[in-house]
């Protein structure tokens, strides 16, 4: 395979395509908008359908028509626009339809800026928007990663019938990195879609509906979306180690590019005798709960610098450090803060 020179939010939507992505609805927002130019010219390319709705609202409900007749479907967003299709996510998590959302995120609340940023974090985990739903979340921290992983997440949409979100921030959609393309996508069997809506002649009619209004049925329904929920957190745990070793003191947990700069900071202080750990979520939900939780709990960790307290707090001091607005930590603040906790700061 040929390594080719791309922007993130280019080589998403090339990957897209080669996954068999054939329908893609969009509205414009920055920082991700270079993902429907390049659809907008290479969509008809390859026979697909490129539309961009009136709304992001829209947007949602063109993705829940065309994944209920078993199209390969997506969209990508930035933040505020994905709240706006909330909603319709909501509805296709209870009618289990298969759909990729790419969300580029900007720094908020409200319309905040279009710098970077990982703020969406709970609105993707939790499912974000109304009702007992959750979607798949993979979080790349390269272009190559993003590649890959958008890739899978038709896969993994088709094999849950269900909404799977890829999640970077705005230095993944804009920055160039090598990439490569596999030169024939090839995927594990997936079983067909005989609950698509196809048309109904010989058949019976398929309704493909998230509205349950009674209890019953609607408990049934969710019954049947939280063992599929199940099957994910036992089989679609995804991480990474950097790093991590006897000698650690400090353990850092980060995900997407916030990693690759801990990762900087790892290396720098490796230079001056300090040894720390990386701890990488790659599927954010299902987040690796057990598995930070041994690294966490091993004895030579004396502090976890991160948002995790939940999976260690009660075991070890956590402690947190970010920015916001769209400020991206810089190395060497990751250094000072990791000084600081050995006491060896300013």
């Amino acid at each position: 395979m040929e390594k080719v020179l791309m922007k993130g939010n280019e080589a998403i939507a090339e990957a897209a395509l080669r996954a068999g992505a054939t329908n893609y609805f969009c509205y414009p927002i920055t920082p991700q908008t270079e993902v429907a130019e390049y659809l907008a010219r290479r969509m008809p390319e390859v026979g697909g359908v490129f539309l961009q709705g009136e709304s992001e609202v829209a947007v949602g409900n063109m993705l829940f028509g065309a994944a209920a007749t078993g199209k390969r479907v997506f969209s990508s967003s930035s933040s505020p626009g994905v709240s706006l299709m909330q909603e319709a996510v909501s509805y296709m998590a209870g009618a289990q339809l298969p759909v990729v959302l790419v969300n580029i995120m900007r720094g908020g609340p409200g319309l905040g800026g279009i710098l970077p940023a990982q703020s969406d974090y709970f609105q993707a985990t939790k499912g974000g928007g109304h009702g007992d739903y959750k979607v798949l979340v993979l979080a790349p921290a390269t272009i190559q990663e993003a590649v890959d992983l958008t890739m899978l997440a038709f896969h993994l949409a088709d094999k849950y019938r269900n909404p799977v979100m890829v999640i970077g921030d705005g230095m993944i959609g804009q920055m160039m990195e090598p990439v490569e393309f596999p030169e024939k996508y090839i995927e594990p069997p997936l079983p067909p879609k005989t609950w698509a809506a196809t048309g109904a002649k010989g058949r019976k009619p398929l309704i493909l509906k998230s509205l349950f209004l009674d209890p019953i049925a609607l408990e049934k329904n969710n019954i049947e979306i939280f063992k599929k929920y199940a099957k994910m957190e036992a089989d679609e745990v995804r991480f990474e180690l950097y790093k991590t070793s006897a000698k650690n003191r400090i353990l850092l947990v980060s995900y997407g590019t916030m990693a690759r700069i801990c990762q900087t900071a790892i290396d720098e202080l490796e230079s001056q005798g300090i040894s720390v750990g990386l701890f990488r979520p790659i599927s954010l939900y299902p987040y690796p709960f057990n598995e930070l939780r041994a690294e966490a709990s091993r004895s030579h960790i004396e502090t976890v610098l991160t948002i995790v307290q939940r999976v260690v707090g009660e075991r070890k001091p956590v402690k947190f450090f970010g920015r916001t607005g769209g400020i991206v930590p810089s190395p060497e603040e990751v250094i000072e803060q990791i000084k600081q906790l050995l006491g060896k700061g300013k």
